[in-house]
Protein backbone atom coordinates (compact mmCIF):
# COMPACT_ATOMS: atom_id res chain seq x y z
CA UNK A 1 0.00 0.00 0.00
CA UNK A 2 1.81 3.57 -1.22
CA UNK A 3 1.05 6.32 0.69
CA UNK A 4 -0.91 9.11 -1.01
CA UNK A 5 1.23 11.99 -0.04
CA UNK A 6 4.61 12.64 1.24
CA UNK A 7 5.22 11.38 4.97
CA UNK A 8 6.84 14.16 7.02
CA UNK A 9 8.54 13.50 10.39
CA UNK A 10 8.33 15.01 13.74
CA UNK A 11 8.88 14.02 17.34
CA UNK A 12 6.36 13.12 19.58
CA UNK A 13 5.13 15.44 22.16
CA UNK A 14 2.08 14.50 23.68
CA UNK A 15 -1.59 12.65 22.59
CA UNK A 16 -4.51 13.75 24.11
CA UNK A 17 -8.52 13.83 23.66
CA UNK A 18 -8.00 10.43 22.11
CA UNK A 19 -7.38 11.97 18.45
CA UNK A 20 -5.00 14.81 19.07
CA UNK A 21 -1.39 14.80 19.07
CA UNK A 22 1.51 17.13 19.27
CA UNK A 23 4.70 16.83 17.21
CA UNK A 24 7.94 18.67 17.53
CA UNK A 25 8.74 19.89 13.36
CA UNK A 26 11.47 22.34 12.00
CA UNK A 27 8.26 24.78 11.99
CA UNK A 28 7.38 24.78 15.47
CA UNK A 29 4.56 22.34 17.37
CA UNK A 30 2.14 20.98 15.14
CA UNK A 31 -1.06 19.26 16.00
CA UNK A 32 -2.07 16.49 13.91
CA UNK A 33 -5.12 14.05 13.89
CA UNK A 34 -4.30 11.12 15.69
CA UNK A 35 -6.74 8.00 13.83
CA UNK A 36 -6.65 5.66 16.46
CA UNK A 37 -9.08 4.39 18.91
CA UNK A 38 -7.26 2.27 21.27
CA UNK A 39 -5.17 3.29 24.29
CA UNK A 40 -2.25 3.22 21.92
CA UNK A 41 -0.53 1.51 24.86
CA UNK A 42 3.73 1.52 24.66
CA UNK A 43 3.02 3.18 21.01
CA UNK A 44 4.39 6.53 21.64
CA UNK A 45 6.12 8.19 23.81
CA UNK A 46 8.21 11.86 24.05
CA UNK A 47 10.88 12.08 21.53
CA UNK A 48 9.82 9.12 19.28
CA UNK A 49 9.76 9.83 15.23
CA UNK A 50 6.20 10.35 14.13
CA UNK A 51 5.82 10.21 10.05
CA UNK A 52 2.58 11.86 9.10
CA UNK A 53 0.84 13.04 6.30
CA UNK A 54 -0.58 16.54 5.44
CA UNK A 55 -3.57 17.40 3.35
CA UNK A 56 -4.92 20.94 2.24
CA UNK A 57 -8.67 19.91 2.61
CA UNK A 58 -10.62 22.93 3.68
CA UNK A 59 -12.97 20.70 5.50
CA UNK A 60 -10.12 19.06 7.67
CA UNK A 61 -10.22 20.67 10.96
CA UNK A 62 -6.22 19.23 11.48
CA UNK A 63 -4.09 19.53 7.90
CA UNK A 64 -1.89 16.26 9.62
CA UNK A 65 -2.56 12.71 10.10
CA UNK A 66 -0.02 10.64 12.38
CA UNK A 67 0.50 6.97 10.05
CA UNK A 68 3.74 5.27 11.93
CA UNK A 69 5.62 5.91 14.95
CA UNK A 70 9.56 5.09 14.83
CA UNK A 71 10.82 4.08 18.46
CA UNK A 72 14.32 5.04 20.05
CA UNK A 73 14.74 0.74 19.18
CA UNK A 74 14.02 1.24 15.42
CA UNK A 75 10.26 -0.72 15.61
CA UNK A 76 8.25 0.96 13.61
CA UNK A 77 4.12 1.05 14.44
CA UNK A 78 1.56 1.94 11.68
CA UNK A 79 -0.65 3.55 14.42
CA UNK A 80 -3.58 4.42 11.56
CA UNK A 81 -5.82 1.44 12.43
CA UNK A 82 -8.13 2.47 9.38
CA UNK A 83 -4.96 1.36 6.93
CA UNK A 84 -5.59 -1.73 8.95
CA UNK A 85 -8.75 -3.10 6.44
CA UNK A 86 -6.90 -1.94 3.41
CA UNK A 87 -3.79 -3.60 3.68
CA UNK A 88 -5.16 -7.01 4.08
CA UNK A 89 -8.14 -6.21 1.18
CA UNK A 90 -4.55 -5.57 -1.04
CA UNK A 91 -3.10 -8.67 0.97
CA UNK A 92 -6.29 -10.84 -0.09
CA UNK A 93 -5.91 -9.74 -3.68
CA UNK A 94 -2.28 -10.52 -4.39
CA UNK A 95 -3.01 -14.34 -2.58
CA UNK A 96 -0.50 -13.16 0.51
CA UNK A 97 -2.76 -14.31 3.20
CA UNK A 98 -2.02 -18.21 2.15
CA UNK A 99 -4.87 -19.59 4.22
CA UNK A 100 -8.05 -17.92 2.84
CA UNK A 101 -6.39 -18.10 -1.14
CA UNK A 102 -9.38 -20.35 -1.71
CA UNK A 103 -11.72 -17.72 -1.57
CA UNK A 104 -11.92 -15.20 -3.61
CA UNK A 105 -14.49 -12.12 -5.27
CA UNK A 106 -14.44 -10.28 -1.85
CA UNK A 107 -16.16 -7.87 -0.64
CA UNK A 108 -16.16 -5.17 1.87
CA UNK A 109 -18.27 -4.37 4.92
CA UNK A 110 -20.49 -7.01 4.78
CA UNK A 111 -23.91 -6.58 6.81
CA UNK A 112 -24.56 -9.99 9.18
CA UNK A 113 -27.33 -9.67 11.23
CA UNK A 114 -27.55 -6.28 12.87
CA UNK A 115 -23.92 -5.59 12.61
CA UNK A 116 -20.99 -5.61 9.67
CA UNK A 117 -17.87 -7.68 9.43
CA UNK A 118 -14.82 -6.54 7.42
CA UNK A 119 -14.73 -9.09 4.51
CA UNK A 120 -16.90 -11.95 3.11
CA UNK A 121 -15.08 -14.36 0.16
CA UNK A 122 -16.52 -17.02 -2.21
CA UNK A 123 -15.36 -20.30 -3.44
CA UNK A 124 -15.49 -21.81 -6.65
CA UNK A 125 -18.18 -24.35 -4.40
CA UNK A 126 -20.12 -21.51 -3.55
CA UNK A 127 -18.81 -21.96 0.40
CA UNK A 128 -18.77 -18.14 2.03
CA UNK A 129 -15.92 -16.99 4.37
CA UNK A 130 -16.25 -13.97 6.63
CA UNK A 131 -13.51 -12.24 8.19
CA UNK A 132 -12.87 -9.51 10.69
CA UNK A 133 -9.91 -7.81 10.85
CA UNK A 134 -7.88 -6.26 14.36
CA UNK A 135 -5.00 -4.06 14.10
CA UNK A 136 -2.56 -5.02 16.49
CA UNK A 137 0.01 -3.06 18.18
CA UNK A 138 0.86 -3.85 21.56
CA UNK A 139 4.19 -5.21 21.97
CA UNK A 140 5.23 -6.14 25.86
CA UNK A 141 8.64 -7.17 25.23
CA UNK A 142 10.48 -10.36 23.57
CA UNK A 143 8.29 -10.35 20.45
CA UNK A 144 5.07 -11.05 22.38
CA UNK A 145 2.47 -9.25 20.93
CA UNK A 146 -1.01 -8.75 22.59
CA UNK A 147 -4.73 -7.89 21.67
CA UNK A 148 -6.67 -5.94 22.53
CA UNK A 149 -4.99 -3.03 24.78
CA UNK A 150 -7.91 -2.09 26.52
CA UNK A 151 -11.09 -3.60 27.18
CA UNK A 152 -13.02 -3.73 23.72
CA UNK A 153 -16.70 -4.56 23.49
CA UNK A 154 -17.31 -4.31 20.40
CA UNK A 155 -14.12 -7.04 19.99
CA UNK A 156 -15.97 -9.21 22.49
CA UNK A 157 -19.29 -8.87 20.22
CA UNK A 158 -17.24 -10.00 17.03
CA UNK A 159 -15.87 -13.06 18.65
CA UNK A 160 -19.13 -13.70 19.29
CA UNK A 161 -20.86 -13.37 15.90
CA UNK A 162 -17.75 -15.04 14.31
CA UNK A 163 -18.76 -17.90 16.93
CA UNK A 164 -22.23 -18.30 15.90
CA UNK A 165 -21.04 -18.16 12.35
CA UNK A 166 -19.11 -21.40 12.66
CA UNK A 167 -22.32 -22.91 14.44
CA UNK A 168 -24.13 -22.27 11.37
CA UNK A 169 -21.70 -24.05 8.92
CA UNK A 170 -19.88 -21.07 7.73
CA UNK A 171 -16.08 -20.18 7.36
CA UNK A 172 -15.24 -17.24 10.00
CA UNK A 173 -12.07 -16.04 10.55
CA UNK A 174 -10.42 -13.60 13.20
CA UNK A 175 -7.48 -12.03 11.50
CA UNK A 176 -4.59 -9.84 12.76
CA UNK A 177 -3.23 -7.12 11.13
CA UNK A 178 0.17 -6.60 13.15
CA UNK A 179 1.11 -3.29 12.60
CA UNK A 180 4.71 -3.53 14.94
CA UNK A 181 7.71 -4.63 13.08
CA UNK A 182 8.90 -5.67 16.84
CA UNK A 183 6.35 -8.25 17.06
CA UNK A 184 6.84 -12.13 16.71
CA UNK A 185 4.10 -14.10 17.84
CA UNK A 186 0.19 -12.59 18.95
CA UNK A 187 -1.41 -13.41 22.02
CA UNK A 188 -4.77 -12.58 23.58
CA UNK A 189 -4.27 -9.96 25.92
CA UNK A 190 -6.15 -11.83 29.49
CA UNK A 191 -4.58 -9.29 31.66
CA UNK A 192 -6.37 -6.30 29.88
CA UNK A 193 -9.66 -7.70 28.99
CA UNK A 194 -9.73 -11.63 30.41
CA UNK A 195 -13.35 -11.21 29.15
CA UNK A 196 -12.32 -11.06 25.53
CA UNK A 197 -9.37 -13.78 26.13
CA UNK A 198 -11.82 -16.38 27.08
CA UNK A 199 -14.14 -15.25 23.97
CA UNK A 200 -11.46 -15.79 21.63
CA UNK A 201 -10.67 -19.41 22.95
CA UNK A 202 -14.57 -20.48 22.94
CA UNK A 203 -14.43 -19.13 19.68
CA UNK A 204 -11.59 -21.17 18.68
CA UNK A 205 -12.95 -24.00 20.19
CA UNK A 206 -15.93 -23.78 17.97
CA UNK A 207 -13.72 -23.82 14.73
CA UNK A 208 -12.95 -20.18 14.54
CA UNK A 209 -9.46 -19.50 12.29
CA UNK A 210 -7.22 -17.12 14.11
CA UNK A 211 -4.56 -15.35 11.93
CA UNK A 212 -1.85 -12.61 12.41
CA UNK A 213 -0.27 -11.20 9.54
CA UNK A 214 2.44 -8.85 10.33
CA UNK A 215 3.43 -5.63 8.37
CA UNK A 216 6.69 -4.56 6.80
CA UNK A 217 7.66 -0.74 6.05
CA UNK A 218 9.53 0.44 3.56
CA UNK A 219 9.67 3.70 1.95
CA UNK A 220 6.65 5.52 1.06
CA UNK A 221 4.70 1.63 1.63
CA UNK A 222 3.84 -0.25 4.11
CA UNK A 223 2.16 -3.90 2.83
CA UNK A 224 1.31 -7.84 4.22
CA UNK A 225 4.40 -9.85 3.90
CA UNK A 226 4.30 -12.72 6.35
CA UNK A 227 2.35 -15.17 9.06
CA UNK A 228 2.53 -14.83 12.66
CA UNK A 229 1.84 -17.37 15.26
CA UNK A 230 -0.70 -17.17 17.35
CA UNK A 231 -0.46 -18.74 20.97
CA UNK A 232 -3.23 -19.21 23.36
CA UNK A 233 -1.73 -20.48 26.17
Amino acid sequence: MKYLSKLYSGQWIKRYKRFFLDVKTDNGILTIHCPNTGSMKRCGEPGDIVWYSLTDDPKRKLPGTAEIVEQADGSKIGINTHRANKLVSEGLARNRIIELNEFQEWKAEVKVGKSRLDFCGRNDNGDICYVEVKSLTLHEGEGNGFFPDSVTERGQKHLVELTELVKQGVSAVLLFCVQHTAIMSARPADHIDPEYGRLLREAVNAGVKVLAYKVEFSQGEVELVSSIPVLLD
